[in-house]
């Protein structure tokens, strides 16, 4: 699957950076999921009168109880500086586009303007302000698009280095908790669950996570960390929020045939996971109709049992980690996860502890409300 001259649609992911929960810098975050290590604690930057829930997958840098300005943004800052460093063009980005996928942007800030002291500039909800400020950046894009909405951002920078207008970008995806969608996770999930348990057949539904990832893309030819081969987009507009195996099918195909892949070359799913029943149902179909039907059995793995669900922010954080496990060979495993359910039962599942494995391709996976569904191919770049 080495990357050739007759197939140009390929990228070389330069640098790579994160901040979550569990660690900052790419090399903690990945050895803690290796580790098992789960980012879940007692909720500290939202009052917890009022909740039911009780535990979330935060960042521990507020006092607890305690709110605070234009987090998402300073996490978004953080993590593309470190992935800046990692591919060695520093911090002036003034010629660099920088594409910024969100669920929420600075909505926690908004909350905390409505109900506290203080002020927040409505031009912060944009990233782009503080991504000047910081970087130089004067081509900035924010692309709010439910839970994948940083694997979109990964498909445009990667459509606009295909066209020959850029020669790197930059991409991430950034979100926080906010009291309004923690609210709503509390009151639709009965009863309230104390843990994300991806594909489990006693799992109940989905706890939020925060943090924000970032990379580098530089057209082929540069030195890379792993290939970006593909990014499939669609939107199949099935149902609100229920997930559609059929678009979910649609996307996946599309990816390999952009990459120019077959379904057996796929070494390892890194799914969506969120752990709602719905979700993990219809991507366990989905991924047993493309891969198992035809005798395929990739490894399958997820990080939200040990970050939660991160919006935005997931697709890119997960397309991260499979930088690293190209890199490394190193599978972290999906925490929480002691029966499979019925539909994911033929699965490959990495449980336990995590694997290790000869790993050239890997899937990402990524969907959103309204059917938003995104899909990327990335490989190894061997030495």
């Amino acid at each position: 699957m080495r990357p050739s001259a007759e197939h140009t649609r390929f990228w070389s992911i330069a640098g790579t950076g994160v901040v979550t929960g569990l660690g900052s810098g790419t090399r903690r975050f990945f050895e803690a999921l290796c580790s098992g290590r789960s980012g879940l604690s007692p909720l500290r930057g939202l009052p917890a009168e009022g909740f039911r829930l009780r535990n979330a997958y935060e960042m521990n840098d507020v006092p607890a109880g305690a709110g605070c300005y234009g987090r998402a943004t300073r996490w978004l800052c953080d993590a593309i500086a470190e992935a800046a460093r990692d591919a060695g063009i520093g911090e002036d980005l003034s010629e660099v586009p920088v594409f910024v996928g969100t669920g929420l942007r600075e909505l926690r800030s908004i909350e905390l303007r409505w109900t506290a002291a203080g002020d927040f500039p409505v031009s912060r909800l944009h990233f782009g302000e503080a991504l000047r400020e910081r970087f130089g950046a004067s081509n900035t894009c924010t692309i709010n698009n439910a839970c994948s909405a940083s694997l979109y951002a990964l498909g445009l920078a990667a459509d606009v280095l295909e066209s020959g207008a850029e020669d790197t970008a930059v991409v991430a995806g950034t979100d926080s908790l906010t009291a309004s969608m923690f609210g709503l996770m509390d009151r639709v999930q009965q009863p309230p669950l104390s843990q994300v348990r991806p594909f489990d057949r006693g799992r109940r539904g989905v706890l939020m996570g925060e943090g924000a990832a970032a990379i580098v893309l530089r057209r082929h030819g540069s030195p890379a960390r792993s290939w970006l081969r593909s990014v499939a987009l669609n939107c199949d507009a099935c149902h609100e929020t229920a997930p559609d195996v059929g678009g979910i099918c649609a996307a996946i195909a599309a990816a390999h045939e952009r990459a120019a892949v077959t379904v057996p070359d796929i070494d390892l799913v890194i799914t969506h996971g969120t752990g709602s029943v719905l979700n993990d149902d219809a991507e366990a179909v989905a991924l047993a109709k493309t891969f198992t039907s035809v005798g395929a059995r990739p490894l399958v793995a997820g990080i939200k049992s040990m970050t939660g669900h991160t919006s935005g922010a997931s697709g890119l954080m997960s397309v991260v980690v499979a930088s690293e496990v190209l890199r490394s060979g190193r599978v972290p495993p999906i925490v929480g996860l002691d029966e499979p359910d019925e539909h994911a039962g033929g699965l490959r599942l990495v449980m336990g502890e995590q694997a290790r494995a000869d790993v050239t391709a890997v899937q990402v996976d990524a969907f959103g409300f309204g059917g938003v569904n995104a899909v990327a191919i990335m490989e190894r770049a061997d030495e």
